[in-house]
């Protein structure tokens, strides 16, 4: 029976037309189409002549609808006959006689003996895309089969782009509400930061955070857990032309070993088990701002090479990607960990050193700036008041400040923030004390030097190791001997369990609970 064209170009463009979402109207149109075509599947795909690709945006059968995304690469040699302008509708009794088809083959697309009948979509006079049909059996399609289907070139050609933007589209939505998501939990804890002291104390840091910040040169940031390395980086940034662009935070110690990667540069749909989607990584949420890349020398040796390329060639690749991409971006390092000695046990790259240590700033310890105690004590009185709710900030006790003063504050600002808060909480309503303070808990990652108990002159004369293993054992007898777990030294020093094992087997330090206690 004759086809009735204008019934047939009706039916099929509803179908087409008829859904935004790629599987769904590609799949209408096989159900519809197969009473005309003697196929067993179909494909749509969208041509990229700047790459060379196809990407195989889709397919349909009898058993469904599935999005594909797979990219099919041109080769060279048969390029330009892909981009030919005319829009002869191929049919070709052998997928593997035909070289247009061997990338398909090699992809596990298309089987060598299936026929095919290529519907080429022109716009303009460039090729956009294609649908394939195929057939198992050699021969199916005629030269009739190829003039009916040319009819739906059009309909095809604008439910591709339809279906491309739409993706697009939705692609764009998803990342801008995760880097709103995002920079909402960052501006969330950078808010109300401020720089006490950078007219007094850090006034020389200050003055080389202004030399540097209008340059895109990396900055190592060094000094002793809590000293402000995080506000720093912060300053370095707000001052830079990059302001109006991302600031991204990245604690290297936090990050679990196995998702390494994938937080720092992102990983495709399907790289490995859990990846449902494609995730860009921190390196490309910083592109055209800067990233602040906290407690460095934590980072396993992987990372350290992908991080030395991104330094040096300014590019990432996702996890399971294929494809370089650019990144425009500042590193700002951070770390309270000798580098230099990292280097002589192998635990940290040199090269990687020697770029990341392009400007170095060190950030002194508040022992170092007790100038600024005053300004620091009156500043946190005031935040902590309005976090907690008083009406009213408290005043000081007599001698309160003398005793703040007179306290090496091993912990530096961190230490002297959380000893605001805690004195607000016990001294309700009356003047504060700071009576306990020789009595604070040990704060997680206090500095080495700073945990002996500080007196002028002393670490002049003890040897560094004798400092490391004096404060390790002090750790080791407030956890009872425990390295790891929740209450272990390793948490309270922010190390790897592994990391301080080693240190520990190197300096002659006894492990276990029963070598600390000789109870257990």
């Amino acid at each position: 029976m004759k086809t009735d064209e204008r019934e047939f170009f009706r039916e099929a463009t509803l179908r087409i037309c008829g859904s935004l979402n790629v599987q769904t109207f590609l799949y209408e149109s096989f159900l519809y189409l197969r009473d005309y075509l003697p196929m067993d599947s179909m494909y749509l795909t969208h041509y990229r002549p700047e790459k060379g690709e196809h990407i195989v945006l889709a397919t349909a059968s009898a058993e469904g609808g599935s999005l594909l995304n797979l990219k099919v690469k041109i080769p060279p040699d048969i390029r330009t006959y892909v981009e030919r302008p005319d829009k002869e509708t191929l049919f070709i009794e052998r997928a593997k006689a035909h070289p247009t088809a061997r990338p398909w083959i090699s992809r596990g697309l298309l089987e060598k003996d299936a026929s095919l009948l290529v519907l080429r979509l022109i716009v303009g006079e460039d090729i956009v895309g294609g649908v394939t049909f195929s057939s198992k059996q050699s021969g199916a399609f005629t030269r009739e089969h190829a003039d009916l289907v040319s009819q739906l070139r059009e309909p095809f050609a604008i439910a591709l782009a339809n279906s491309v933007m739409y993706q697009e589209l939705l692609e764009l939505k998803e990342l801008l509400a995760e880097d709103n998501r995002f920079l909402h939990r960052e501006l969330r804890q950078i808010a109300g930061e401020e720089i006490v002291g950078a007219d007094f104390g850090l006034r020389g840091v200050m003055e080389m955070v202004r030399q540097v910040a209008p340059l895109s040169s990396p900055v190592l940031l060094s000094g002793e857990t809590g000293t402000g390395k995080e506000v720093i980086a912060g300053a370095i940034h707000n001052l830079s032309t990059r302001k109006d662009g991302p600031f991204i935070k990245v604690n290297c110690g936090a990050i679990p070993e196995n998702l390494v990667d994938s937080e720092l540069f992102g990983h495709e749909k399907g790289a490995f088990t859990g990846a449902l989607a494609r995730k860009r990584g921190r390196f490309e949420r910083a592109h055209g701002g800067t990233i602040f890349l906290d407690e460095v020398g934590e980072l396993l040796p992987e990372a350290q090479v992908r991080l030395l390329r991104v330094l040096q060639e300014k590019v990432v690749e996702r996890v399971g990607g294929t494809e370089p991409i650019k990144v425009d971006i500042r590193v700002i390092a951070a770390t309270h960990r000798d580098l230099e000695a990292m280097i002589t046990e192998g635990t940290f790259r040199d090269d990687l050193y020697f770029r990341l240590n392009v400007f170095p700033i060190i950030l002194p310890p508040l022992r170092e700036r007790r100038e600024d105690i005053p300004s620091l004590l009156h500043y946190f009185i005031q935040k902590k008041t309005q976090e907690i709710g008083m009406r009213e900030m408290p005043s000081l006790a007599p001698g309160a400040l003398e005793a703040v003063m007179a306290y090496p504050w091993p912990g530096n600002i961190r230490e002297l923030e959380n000893a605001v808060e805690r004195a607000l909480i016990l001294n309700k309503g009356v003047p504060m004390t700071f009576e306990d303070i020789h009595q604070t808990p040990m704060i997680p990652g206090t500095a080495l030097k700073a945990a002996i108990k500080f007196q002028p002159g002393e670490e002049d004369i003890m040897a560094l190791d004798e400092i490391v293993s004096g404060h390790i054992s002090r750790v080791l007898d407030i956890t009872g001997g425990r390295v790891g777990g929740e209450k272990g030294a390793a948490r309270l020093l922010q190390v790897n369990p592994s990391t301080l094992r080693k240190k520990m087997k190197k300096l002659g330090i006894p492990f276990g609970r029963k070598n600390r206690t000789g109870t257990s």
